[in-house]
């Protein structure tokens, strides 16, 4: 199964957005970083994604809407986070 497209938003000086980083650079797949420190186009689109989303980071796996770096935890404590990113079965 090929890796999804991962994107993550995040802020200067997020440890939550560290933190999700790490557990994804942990798993060893790539991913596109969107800065959203000062807002604009970027931003935008993050909320046109997940109108809900107030923090950051803001995580998608493909067409799945993550969350943050709490709910990136929890899918791994799962056992759930390799399957959605591809690294399970042949």
């Amino acid at each position: 199964m090929a890796q999804p497209q991962i994107d993550i938003y995040t802020k200067a000086m997020c440890g939550f957005c560290t933190r999700a980083k790490r557990l994804l650079d942990s798993k060893g797949v790539d991913y596109t970083e969107y800065d959203v420190t000062f807002g604009g186009k970027d931003r935008e689109t993050m909320m046109e994604r997940n109108p809900m989303a107030r923090t950051v980071p803001q995580i998608f796996i493909g067409d799945v809407t993550v969350g943050g770096s709490d709910d990136l935890a929890e899918l791994e404590r799962e056992g759930k986070l390799d399957a959605l990113l591809g690294l399970t079965g042949e």
